[in-house]
């Protein structure tokens, strides 16, 4: 595999003389715990903030939130701490984490995005958990924050769009999805038929056992494709045609795939990204 050098910038920040008003915040710090089962669904819909779960041998999902709210006035701060509203709601198999007010974060919910009025407050939350290993997550925030989730052999859907994602340790992650970061799997065992990897701007690392076996499609418009496996065979391109009605207009593309089969084939694995190179790495034991 070839070796990518990356030159490192030296910044120097100035700090000005000038002070500047520091804006009012509110800092409160939350904890939770849910008795699950071993095969519960962990969903979490965050916005602003990191998100960090760790597998472990126990029958418990430990939850450590720090809240920050912000505003640039007392009186809008003082808004957001009343109205701002964290939920965890435990059904029969799953757990579900959102943010409740100022609007619903859950999939296709009204979620008021300053249609019915300006919202003058910020929110932050920064999450730490602890799950049973075989827990099937369902992760995502979009700003200002990470997701990072280690030692889980259960299901991982995960979703973030200003920020890495970052998975160590896992075996089932079928569906990663980030915008403007990176990806990084280190898998354990052979990824779920169909799993899917993608990322817009950030390069692609996925470690994966040496007796890796898929046929795995790869697509991106400014990057390469990498990989240490000897016993690989690239296949005839995937051509898929999308037709789009736009102006009283049809309009046909056709999409190119490349094809790699590693080992012997089988699963059928998806990697993209569109400014990046993708790297498919061999464990290292």
């Amino acid at each position: 595999m070839k070796k990518l050098f990356i030159p490192f910038l030296a910044i120097t920040l100035i700090s000005c003389s000038k002070s500047v008003a520091q804006k009012p915040d509110f800092k409160e710090h939350i904890s939770k715990e849910f008795t699950v089962k071993a095969n519960d669904v962990l969903a979490l819909y965050n916005i602003q903030g990191s998100i960090k779960v760790e597998g472990y041998e126990g029958n418990k999902v430990l939850i450590e939130v720090d809240k920050t709210i912000s505003a640039k006035t007392q009186q809008d701060l003082e808004i957001g701490k009343n109205e701002f509203k964290l939920n965890m709601d435990q059904q029969n198999d799953s757990l579900i984490v959102y943010i409740k007010e100022p609007y619903d974060t859950r999939p296709n919910r009204n979620r008021n995005w300053g249609n019915d009025r300006k919202i003058h407050y910020n929110y932050h939350l920064d999450y730490t958990i602890k799950v049973p290993k075989s827990m099937n997550l369902i992760i995502s925030t979009v700003n200002d924050g990470d997701i990072n989730i280690t030692n889980i052999d259960g299901p991982i859907k995960a979703n973030n769009v200003n920020g890495k994602i970052t998975l160590n340790n896992v075996k089932a992650a079928y569906d990663v999805h980030t915008i403007n970061g990176e990806v990084a799997i280190n898998f354990l065992a052979s990824p779920p038929d169909n799993a899917k990897f993608y990322t817009l701007n950030g390069k692609m690392t996925v470690t994966l056992p040496n007796n890796f076996s898929a046929d795995c499609s790869f697509k991106s418009f400014n990057g390469e494709f990498y990989t240490d496996f000897e016993n690989t065979e690239k296949l005839p391109h995937k051509i898929t045609k999308t037709t789009e009605e736009r102006n009283g207009k049809t309009t046909q593309k056709l999409n190119k795939t490349d094809i790699v089969r590693f080992g012997s084939g089988g699963k059928n694995l998806s990697f993209e990204t569109f400014n990046g190179n993708i790297y498919i790495k061999k464990a290292s034991i």
